[in-house]
């Protein structure tokens, strides 16, 4: 009787021993899996089974933001104009936002895929996934939204310290940006994207958010669509104390230098914008709200005493 106890003992541990070495295996394997899962910008959940050792980039806003993330080694393939930093341009291309070459990604092999979600055609990016590649869509429409698309796209790809480390950053650039100039006085503000028509951005954009971080108010920004076209009339009529060109030429200059009414023309605050930096929503942005903040300050000192 002891002998048949001593081995039905035995036994329950050799059972028990099995039951828990295979429960610890399989929370293993799933916290692994876990582990290598980021939501993107549209709200979907990404998963890999391992950390993404060859990403593919299809916008120049996601190939700044990859090399901010610590990624830049293993971006095998990128989209045109993705020119920053500069070994991004050594890079094979795979065609332009909106018009991709899928034979050429797909040859690339690639374990992610990072798109933009408002510029790349979403036919493309849906056959991607139907060819079974991992896609993940990126939209910062906030400063706050660019510093977690640092640390979620490090996760991806298995540097989240330096992802990390520049997400906090960027976050102590905006902090220090916010500290210096949200006690200004306000400044109003036309910003003007395109000359013909003539186009602006809404107080939803994140340039919106660049300039109320410099005490800016952007005069249009009421207005339902993004980037809007307004008439001349209309920035007449609001009159704003200073005006922002994207990549201003002469010509564009000349074209409101002729209103010598508006406040911005009287006071000689029309200020060219390096569309480069304001208009992609990486990094690098904080080097345009530093200018835009300056030009900001210098039009508060053309103010008549």
């Amino acid at each position: 009787m002891k002998s048949e106890l001593r081995w039905w003992h035995r036994r329950c541990s050799f059972l028990r021993c099995s039951f828990f070495l295979s429960s610890a295996l399989l929370l293993a394997t799933n916290f692994s899996y876990a582990a290598i899962t980021a939501i993107d910008d549209s709200g979907k959940t990404i998963s890999l089974p391992t950390t993404a050792k060859r990403i593919i980039s299809l916008a120049p806003h996601t190939t700044e933001l990859l090399f901010a993330a610590g990624a830049g080694k293993a971006v095998i393939g990128v989209s045109s104009y993705s020119d920053f930093p500069a070994e991004a341009g050594r890079i094979t291309s795979i065609g332009n936002s909106t018009q991709l070459d899928i034979e050429r990604i797909v040859s690339l092999r690639p374990d992610l895929v990072v798109a933009w979600k408002s510029g790349n055609a979403a036919r493309q990016i849906t056959r991607l996934r139907k060819l079974g590649i991992a896609v993940f869509e990126s939209e910062p429409q906030t400063l706050e939204q660019i510093a977690s698309s640092i640390t979620r796209l490090a996760v991806m790809a298995g540097t989240e310290d330096k992802g990390n480390a520049a997400a906090l950053a960027f976050r102590q650039q905006v902090a220090s940006l916010s500290a210096q100039y949200q006690q200004r006085a306000p400044v109003s503000v036309f910003y003007q994207i395109w000359s013909q028509p003539l186009m602006t951005l809404n107080g939803s954009h994140l340039v919106s958010q660049v300039l109320h971080l410099c005490g800016g108010e952007n005069s249009f920004s009421q207005l339902p669509q993004i980037a809007p076209t307004v008439s001349t009339e209309a920035v007449v009529r609001v009159n704003p104390e200073v005006i922002f060109i994207s990549d201003a030429s002469t010509e564009s200059i000349k074209r409101w230098q002729q209103f010598t009414n508006l406040t911005a023309v009287r006071q000689n605050n029309i200020f060219s914008v390096n569309s480069t930096l304001m208009n992609r929503a990486g990094p690098r942005i904080l080097v345009g709200a530093k200018q835009l903040c300056d030009n900001l300050e210098q039009a508060r000192l053309h103010r008549p005493h």
